[in-house]
């Protein structure tokens, strides 16, 4: 008897092990596809991007606070890290006087490394002082409303580099050709799992993501028929303890001179607080998931996860990666995947970084304008449209029908504005303003936030 117990449990753990072991597989492909999309995106390239996946997600999966969850690069965080490296760069789209003009001598890549560290670190400090708990303060309706701005950030980006305006250099080739890559991507992207929802899910588990097949599907159509378009730059790593220490060496910060880290605190704060608000909004609603689709009583440690987050992104401003957080789509993914143990998350990680070895050669033959409808479909994941689609049923006298809640003047007044702000400010005045107007309109007017939680689109990426 003992023996038949001792077998069963030793089956039993075997068995929930390879579970979760194949959940962090399915869900890496998601990591590594939309990793090199933000590394395009950041303009640290698609390695960086891919290398940075892999890291965070196994760093904050080992130390996080929340149980099962997938962290990595997501589309907020890739949108300021866009202006960082504008900023860093002096180039034109950053509207003022630029880190070259303002420190003569600076390392662009360093600098860019610092401003991660820097947010790193501010993380762990606000970790040691508790703050986690300081995330219900934030109205949904100011979530809602940047959210929406960094979609709309991430559209106006995508389409600059298109068709080469505003003072961006236009993707090589010609131009017919490279809309008609991104709309494939972007149909693609949005037609696989419209057609995978039909399938069981026994089956959907082995179907890659549509993320994933997009750019497969539509690279290798591109390379058969030899289309001459922009690809993907990328610098090649060898698999040597040299090579790698080469890398830590050359992207270390060694400038921490006062003036440096000043010009760098401001950019470091707008990255610590989108962390803080899309990690921690992403908690809630993993715990919800896990409490209510799963019977486990679940509750995310929030100062824990937050040092784990620092200490992630630290870690890839090491290596010249671009920062992330906990991931909305990737962490609710891998749960239905029936992760259940934190060695799936870490599992994500691990795969991530063996698939990005095993093709790292492949992915100079991905033409970058897959990308860019690849992050059409993520900007369309990450606006909040229920607001919105709900507000215009108002204006012409329909109820939003499920009865969850109304959107009014003041709520869209609350979204809009700080949609805008994020838009032509920062992040950062965005939701100090606009959380500061809320509680001081709702001292004289009735200013209902949205509810439940799981109506906004909280962080949404994938």
């Amino acid at each position: 008897m003992a023996t038949d117990s001792l077998q069963n449990s030793n089956s039993n753990f075997a068995g929930e092990l390879a579970k979760n072991l194949v959940a962090g597989l399915a869900v890496s492909f998601v990591a590594i596809s939309l990793g090199a999309a933000f590394g395009i995106l950041s303009e640290r390239g698609a390695f960086a991007g891919i290398l940075s996946a892999g890291i965070i997600a196994l760093i904050t999966a080992l130390f996080g606070g929340t149980r099962v969850q997938t962290s990595g690069p997501t589309a907020p965080m890739t949108a300021v890290m866009v202006l960082i490296m504008a900023y860093a760069a002096s180039t034109r789209q950053y509207a003022g006087k630029g880190l070259l003009e303002a420190f003569p001598g600076a390392d662009p890549v360093q600098f860019v490394n610092l401003v991660l560290i820097l947010c790193g670190v501010i993380l762990v400090i606000a970790a040691i002082c508790r703050l986690g708990r300081f995330i219900q303060i934030v109205p949904k309706v100011v979530i809602s409303g940047f959210m929406n701005g960094i979609a709309i950030l991430i559209w106006v980006d995508q389409t600059k580099k298109l068709f080469g305006l505003g003072g961006q250099e236009r993707l090589s080739g010609a131009l017919a050709v490279n809309i008609a890559v991104a709309l494939s991507a972007l149909a693609i992207a949005f037609a696989v799992p419209m057609v995978t929802r039909r399938f069981s899910s026994r089956w959907r588990a082995f179907i890659p993501p549509g993320t994933l097949i997009a750019i497969l599907a539509v690279t290798i159509v591109v390379q058969l028929m030899s289309v001459d378009i922009q690809m993907v730059q990328t610098e090649k790593i060898e698999n040597s303890v040299g090579a790698w220490v080469a890398v830590v060496q050359k992207n270390v910060p060694t400038d921490w001179s006062a003036q440096l880290v000043w010009l760098a605190i401001p950019f470091a704060l707008q990255l610590t607080m989108l962390c803080y608000l899309d990690t921690l909004l992403t908690s809630l609603v993993v715990d919800k998931k896990m409490t209510e689709e799963f019977g486990r009583d679940e509750r995310t440690k929030q100062n824990q996860e937050l040092a784990a987050q620092g200490a992630a992104n630290a870690a890839v401003a090491c290596l010249g990666g671009i920062p992330g957080a906990q991931a909305t789509i990737r962490s609710v993914l891998i749960l239905n995947e029936g992760a259940t143990w934190r060695v799936a998350g870490v599992a994500v990680g691990i795969f991530a970084l063996v698939e990005m070895l095993i093709f790292q050669d492949y992915i100079s033959t991905i033409p970058v304008a897959v990308f860019t409808g690849i992050l059409f479909k993520v900007g369309y994941d990450v606006f909040d449209w229920r607001p919105c689609v709900i507000y215009v049923r108002r204006l012409l006298g329909r109820r939003d029908p499920t009865g969850l809640f109304d959107v009014g003047h003041r709520e869209m007044f609350f979204i809009a504005g700080t949609a805008v702000v994020t838009l032509v400010k920062d992040l950062n005045t965005a939701v100090i303003v606009f959380t500061a107007l809320f509680y001081l309109v709702r001292l004289k007017f009735t200013v209902p936030d949205l509810e439940p939680i799981e109506t906004v689109s909280v962080v949404r990426e994938d």
